[in-house]
């Protein structure tokens, strides 16, 4: 790892899974271990790992884990009973692409399969996923970081970095390529309600690799904008459609419409991997909808008014003509459009 590359929140270790707790970020690092895929399932589904490329890699290791259970209980005809734990791992979260997509990979490696113990090729092959993640999320960052003129401030939304990636980061893998390379001086990161990922991930990662951020409420983004602060909004994706619209935390949506009234430009950094070719637009991707509860309530104690509702749905849908470039590690494509799209997951 280099000086801005020092976080890892998923290991394999001691024939377990072993992730760190996001919900306890930043006062406390905690770390979970998974010993059965009922484990990693809850683990996605509570959020103790998020972010669309890291649940993709947990459930490639839960794979390895409900493989290593079957086969203790059933040897050789293991994968006669497999297909419950993939079928509930699959419904953990429903947006983040990466989760079906790392399932589909394992399970095409049954095939591959010798015979006897199936345990150490299939963590060879989630090991390598998780590898290939880190690779990609460097090459993104030196491309994304090539669109990016010296002596700026960038703004992003949520959390993209090592927490939520195999390591480096997507958006923050941008930020951190450009920080090192001297093209931007600092970053202001939103919030992003209900979970606080900017204030409660995003930053802990920027001053651990000791980048300088500052914080500002959702609601501000496009008063910085006016104050002319700011030349790039970067974020990430949970699901790019094949037009080029993109699923990602709620409140993406309305900074890139900010952003293009302010003349800031726009650019989402999300692996190949993220992008769901079987889906035309964004219309079409599924957006989670969680308790509202987490909107109502703050370490269990409601600030609410008793008696009102909430709704809270986790992602919006960011149309491909408000995004001025989409990084892959395949390449950059400016102003996408389904073309575009095509010609970039074909090459």
């Amino acid at each position: 790892m280099n000086t801005f590359d020092t976080i890892r929140a998923i290991r394999w270790q001691d024939d377990n899974l072993v992730l760190i707790d996001q919900r306890c970020l930043p006062l406390r690092e905690e770390t979970i271990v998974c010993t059965q895929v009922a484990d990693a399932i809850e683990a996605i589904r509570d959020m103790v790992v998020r972010g669309a490329p890291a649940i993709g890699i947990t459930s490639a290791f839960a794979v390895v884990l409900a493989v290593r259970e079957r086969y203790r209980q059933y040897g050789d005809q293991w994968q006669q009973h497999i297909e419950d734990d993939l079928q509930r791992l699959s419904e953990a979260r429903p947006t983040a692409v990466n989760l079906g997509w790392a399932i589909a990979e394992m399970r095409q490696q049954f095939a591959n399969l010798g015979a006897g113990d199936p345990v150490p090729q299939l963590l060879q092959h989630a090991q390598l996923i998780h590898q290939q993640d880190i690779d990609a999320n460097q090459t993104m960052g030196r491309l994304g970081s090539a669109l990016i003129d010296s002596g700026t401030h960038v703004l992003t939304h949520c959390n993209t970095g090592s927490l939520a990636t195999g390591g480096y980061g997507t958006a923050l893998g941008v930020i951190r390529s450009a920080y090192q390379a001297g093209r931007i001086e600092g970053v202001y990161a939103d919030e992003t309600r209900p979970w606080l990922q900017g204030s409660r991930l995003t930053a802990w990662e920027l001053v651990q690799d000791r980048i300088p951020v500052s914080l500002i409420a959702d609601s501000a983004a496009a008063y910085l904008m006016r104050q002319g602060q700011i030349s790039w909004v970067i974020v990430g994706a949970d699901r790019i459609a094949a037009n080029g619209d993109v699923a990602n935390k709620i409140g993406t949506y309305s900074t890139a419409i900010s952003a293009r009234y302010h003349q800031v430009k726009f650019m989402v950094v999300a692996p190949t991997t993220t992008v769901d070719m079987s889906i035309a637009q964004g219309a079409h991707i599924p957006i989670e909808t969680r308790s509202a509860t987490e909107l109502l309530e703050c370490n269990h104690q409601r600030f609410a008014a008793e008696g009102s509702s909430a709704w809270n749905p986790v992602f919006d849908v960011t149309p491909a003509e408000l995004i001025d470039a989409i990084v892959t590690e395949k390449g950059v494509v400016m102003q996408p459009d389904s073309v575009k799209i095509a010609q970039m997951m074909s090459s």
